[in-house]
Formats: C-alpha cells, structure tokens, sequence
C-alpha cells in the first residue's frame, strides 16, 4: 500500500522506503531510551546506588617479641699464616690441599742435615766447655790449698778464680748453642698450630724456604671452623634502642648477650642456626656510622665457611601484646600509610596507621587502629571516605589466604 501512495520511478520508490524505515527505528530507539531512564530515576530516588562489597576482619592481638635482622658474613675465630722458622730446601709436604688437620699434625719437612751437622758442632764445644770448666775447677781448688800455705801470691789466686768463672760461662754458652741447634732441627717439621681447615700447599717440594722471624716463606693458612664468628654491623639508631631495652632490663639486642640469636643461609627460608651474642665493638666506626657486633655459632659439620654471607635475626624488643592485622590491608598515599575501617554503621573510614614489622605473616600496628575495629582487608577498591558499604565478616580460610598474600 505504501508503494502505491508514491509516483515515481521504482528507484525513488526504494529510497522513500528505506528512509521511513530508519524514521521508524529511530523513534523506537527513542523510546527504549525514555524508558530506561525513568527505570533509573525511579531506582536512584527509591534505593539508591549498590554499596560496595567488602571483607572485614577484627585485629588480632597477641604476645609478641620483635626481631631485628642484620646481613653479615661469618669470620673464623682463629686463622693463621704458616710460615718456615729456618731456611732449606723443602723436603715434604705431609697434607692434602683443603682437608681438615689437626693441631699438631706434620705439614712441611725441611731438609735437616744442616742443622744435625750444626748440632752435632755445637755438642763438640759443649764437651771442651765442659772440660775447660773441670781444668779450671782444679786449677782453682789447688791455688786456694796454695793460698793457705802462703805458697801462691793473691793475685795468680785471683786470676784463678775468674778463669774458673769463664769457663763457666763458656760452658752455658756452649749450651745455649746446643739448644739452638736442636731447636732449628725440631723447625725443620712444620706443624698444624690449631685445627681447622688449610688450604693448598703454596710452594712445591724442591723449593729454597726462607725462614726467619722476618719474611718467612708463607707455606700455606689454616682457619679454624668450629666454633666459628658472625660479624655484623648495627646503626647508631639500633644501638640506643637495645641500650635504653638493657637499662629496663630486657635480655634484647647486642647488650642482651644471654638472648639467643639466630642465623640463616642464603639458601635457606628459615632461622634454623642457633648461637649466641659474643662481642660488641667499644666505639663506632666514624666512616659508616655503625657499630660491630658479633655473635658465635656452632659448627661440628663445617658448613659454615669464613667469608660466607648470611642473615641475623636477634630479639629487639621486649615482650608485648601488638596487634596484627594483614599486610595486604595497609594502603600507601604517598608516604602515608592507612587502613580502611568500617564503623558500627557500616560506614568506611580512613586510619592514618604506624608500622611495625611482620609477625608470623601479619603486620604488626602500633598504632591508628584498636582491637575492637574492623578493618577492611579485602574489596578496599572500591571504598571511597563516608560510603556505607555491604560488610561480610572473613572466616579462618580467607584469612589465611590474606596473611600468605
């Protein structure tokens, strides 16, 4: 019927239709959108927007004691430079590069020929010391027994008296060099002075050792392992706590040295190493501002190695009851820090909150939140200060899930 209404051509038929089909959809449009927002007017003035869907929780409140952690490397107690007393040609070597000796064990044998050839000169003039003592031992009693009768004169009696002095002294002289010669000879082995762990043999069999108090050939080091140091460094800042927690008298931090203390590997998650504060240096070092602290561990199976790293964790402060709550709680505006709470109306509002450390996975607050808050630990995108959201208490398994975050 519509076509019949227009004259035309059959082409300006098709445009007139397609164009009061598009008038048609338009005004369909028109009115869905009409519809759609008295739906939304009528919603806004009768309910209002959703409120947000949140999780809260209460702040858990427990004994605590804080731990502070410091990165040092661990040092042996005692290390030694082996060094050859007297000079020859190295004869032996009697150990294996990086085992473990044992004080007292054979390191390095020099070539002691010289030395039994020096003894045995020196024992050579002990004996004509020995018998020019025993002549002027003689010579001295006759010249008394002389001097009695008035047969002698008192000066040949003098000069008697004083060779027999001489030969006294040249007899403990020969002795002296006789020791010397059987000291150089027991030199000649070099042996472990502690035990511990030596290194490889720094010069070969063959070689020429110089040996002496000055510039001695250095053979090889041996460092003890067990027991074995931790060394530290803490701030001024750490210092004073753990001063000002000794003068309460808390057992904490360096001055608490019957407070144990615990070490953990680079690879290893937990603070499994248990030793004991041992040394805490008497003045801070002026180029960084820290003081040296130092703690001993034990060590039977050798694992810990001077110069290896690790981490310390030793007790900072005293016994307490802190709250705790999910870290993954606290929000961050610029230097900020803050949780969301939801008050008895169910109404959000903003906590400016102070941190402590991490406390078996929570977050330890000292303060801007009480025990009996509730803080928003989940769904914290979507609050805004003043709005009331739709609060669900979390239960144990979603709170576990928070803590792990």
């Amino acid at each position: 019927m519509l076509f019949r209404t227009f004259k035309g051509t059959p082409s300006r038929i098709r445009v007139y239709a397609l164009a009061a089909t598009a008038a048609v959809g338009a005004l369909a449009l028109s009115a869905t959108y009409l519809t759609q927002s008295r739906a939304a007017e009528t919603q806004s003035v009768e309910g209002g927007p959703q409120a947000p869907s949140v999780t809260v929780a209460r702040p858990t409140v427990k004994s605590i004691v804080e731990w502070d952690e410091f990165t040092g490397r661990f040092d042996a107690i005692d290390s030694v430079e082996v060094r050859a007393r007297v000079s020859g040609y190295l004869e032996a070597i009697g150990f294996k590069d990086g085992e473990i000796v044992e004080k007292g064990d054979l390191l390095f044998r020099i070539d002691p020929r010289p030395f039994e050839a020096d003894l045995a000169a020196a024992k050579a003039d002990q004996a004509s010391a020995a018998a020019a003592l025993d002549n002027a031992k003689a010579e001295n009693e006759r010249g008394r027994r002389l001097l009695a009768r008035e047969a002698l004169s008192k000066e040949e009696a003098d000069r008697r008296n004083r060779a027999l002095k001489q030969a006294e002294a040249g007899l403990a002289a020969a002795q002296a060099r006789v020791d010397t010669a059987a000291l150089n000879i027991e030199f000649t082995e070099v042996r472990a002075p502690i035990t511990g762990r030596i290194s490889d043999d720094f010069v070969s069999e063959g070689n020429l050792i110089v040996g002496g108090a000055q510039g001695g050939t250095l053979l090889t080091t041996i460092v003890s392992l067990d027991p074995i140091y931790f060394e530290f460094s803490a701030s001024e800042a750490d210092y004073l706590k753990y001063v000002r927690l000794a003068g309460e008298g808390s057992q904490a931090g360096l001055e608490g040295r019957a407070s144990p203390v615990f070490v953990k590997l680079i690879d290893e998650s937990e603070f499994t190493r248990e030793g004991e504060m041992s040394f805490v240096d008497n003045q801070f070092d002026p180029s960084t501002g820290t003081m040296r602290g130092r703690a001993t561990f034990a060590n039977p199976s050798g694992v810990l190695a001077p110069g290896m790293f690790g981490r310390l964790k030793l007790t900072g402060s005293a016994e307490y009851n802190a709250i705790l709550i999910p870290d993954s709680a606290v929000q961050t505006d610029q230097n900020e820090k803050f949780v969301w709470v939801a008050d008895a109306g169910d109404v959000a509002a903003r906590r400016t909150v102070e941190l402590g450390p991490i406390v078996d996975g929570l977050r330890v607050v000292r303060s801007g939140v009480k025990a009996d808050d509730r803080v928003i630990v989940s769904g914290t995108q979507f609050v805004q200060p003043g709005v009331k959201v739709a609060a669900a208490t979390a239960d144990e398994t979603r709170l576990a899930q928070l803590n792990q975050k």
